[in-house]
C-alpha cells in the first residue's frame, strides 16, 4: 500500500485552512478506502511563521485528526523553504509526497490521478494547468511570458506549472542533494530526470484569503528563477557592450563628418550617447550584481529553514535541528 503525505505551506491562512482541512481529509480518506493509499498517509501543514491563528488551527486539526500532522518554522523564510521543509520531513515518512498551495486552486480532485501515475512508475508527476481562465489578463500574460523567458534562456521548465506535484521517496532524496540557498524548485525537478508524466487540471479561484504573491513578490521570484537557472543575462550584457561599442564608434565617425560640414551641432550626439551608455551601464551593473549577490548568499550558506515544532497527529514533538534537515 502506497504512503502518500500531502505537503501544504501555509503563510496566513488562517480564513481558508478550515476548507482546506476539510476537503483535504476528505479526499485523502477516500483514497484511503479505496485502497489507493495506506492508513498512515497524512496531510502535512507547514506553517512558514504565519502572524494570524495558522498554528493555532493547525495544532487543533493535529489533536483532532488522525491524518493531520503540522510543522512550524522558526521564521517566516518564503514559500519555497517551507515547501522544501515539508518535502524534506515527508520523505523519511512516506512512499511519495504531494506538495499543493493552501489556498484551494490546485484541484484536489485530481490527486488519485497523481497516486496511480506514481504506481505506474512515475517518479514526479506534475500538475499542469489546463486553461488561465481564473487569471487577470495581467498575470495571465506575465506568466505566460515568463515560462516563455525561461525556455528562450533554457531553463527546463514545464509550461503552466507551478508547485502541484508528485514526488517519490527515490525523486525527494535526489531533490535533498541539491544544496543552493536561493531555491526555485519549478526549474530544481526537471534536473532531478527519472520518469515524469503530467496530471492536467483547472485551476479554481482563491477559496479565502488574499493571495500571498503580489506583483512584488513575483517579480522577485522571477528573478530568482531566471539567475538561479541561466547564465545567459551575462553573456546578452557582454553582446550589448560589444553591439554599443560599435554603434558608438559609427556615431562618433558621424559627429566628425557633421561637425567638418556644420549641419549639426556636435554636442546634440554627445549628450544623447552619455545618456544612452549611462542607463546601458547601470543596467548591467544591476544585472552583475543580482548576480555577485546570489553567489554572496549562497557562499555563506545558511540554513535554509528552521522546525521550530513538529505535531504528529494526536501528539506534539519539539524540534530544533540544524542545517534545514526535518526532525526524525
Amino acid at each position: 500500500m502506497t504512503v502518500v503525505y500531502l505537503v501544504v505551506p501555509c503563510y496566513n491562512e488562517e480564513k481558508v485552512l478550515p476548507e482546506t482541512e476539510k476537503r483535504l481529509t476528505e479526499k485523502l480518506d477516500a483514497m484511503i478506502s479505496g485502497g489507493l493509499a495506506d492508513s498512515s498517509s497524512r496531510i502535512l501543514f507547514v506553517d512558514d511563521g504565519s502572524r494570524d491563528g495558522t498554528w493555532k488551527l493547525i495544532s487543533q486539526y493535529c489533536e483532532e485528526n488522525s491524518l493531520v500532522s503540522g510543522i512550524k518554522l522558526a521564521h517566516n523564510r518564503g514559500h519555497q523553504n517551507a515547501l522544501l521543509a515539508g518535502l524534506m520531513t515527508a520523505r523519511r515518512l512516506a512512499d511519495c509526497a504531494i506538495s499543493l498551495d493552501a489556498d484551494l486552486q490546485d484541484d484536489v480532485e485530481v490527486l488519485p490521478q497523481f497516486v496511480q501515475k506514481y504506481r505506474e512508475g512515475c517518479d514526479v508527476v506534475y500538475g499542469v494547468r489546463n486553461r488561465r481562465d481564473t487569471d487577470t489578463f495581467f498575470k495571465r500574460f506575465t506568466a505566460q511570458g515568463f515560462y516563455r523567458f525561461l525556455s528562450a534562456l533554457g531553463v527546463d521548465i514545464v509550461y503552466n506549472h507551478a508547485d502541484y506535484r508528485l514526488m517519490s521517496r527515490r525523486a525527494l532524496d535526489a531533490l535533498s542533494e541539491y544544496r543552493e540557498v536561493n531555491l526555485f524548485l519549478r526549474g530544481l525537478v526537471p534536473l532531478i530526470g527519472f520518469r515524469s508524466d503530467f496530471v492536467y487540471y483547472d485551476r479554481h479561484e482563491r477559496f479565502a484569503g488574499e493571495s500571498k504573491y503580489p506583483l512584488k513578490k513575483m517579480l522577485a521570484f522571477a528573478v530568482d528563477g531566471i539567475t538561479s537557472f541561466s547564465v545567459k543575462p551575462l553573456k546578452l550584457i557582454f553582446i550589448l557592450g560589444a553591439a554599443v561599442l560599435l554603434v558608438s564608434l559609427i556615431g562618433f565617425i558621424w559627429t566628425l563628418i557633421s561637425h567638418a560640414v556644420g549641419t549639426t551641432a556636435a554636442w546634440v550626439p554627445a549628450v544623447w550617447s552619455l545618456w544612452l551608455l549611462g542607463g546601458l551601464i547601470l543596467s548591467c551593473l544591476g544585472v552583475a550584481g543580482t548576480y555577485i549577490g546570489k553567489i554572496y548568499g549562497e557562499t555563506k550558506a545558511r540554513p535554509r529553514y528552521k522546525i521550530e515544532e513538529f505535531r504528529k497527529s494526536g501528539s506534539a514533538q519539539a524540534s530544533g535541528k540544524k542545517n534545514g534537515e526535518s526532525p526524525e
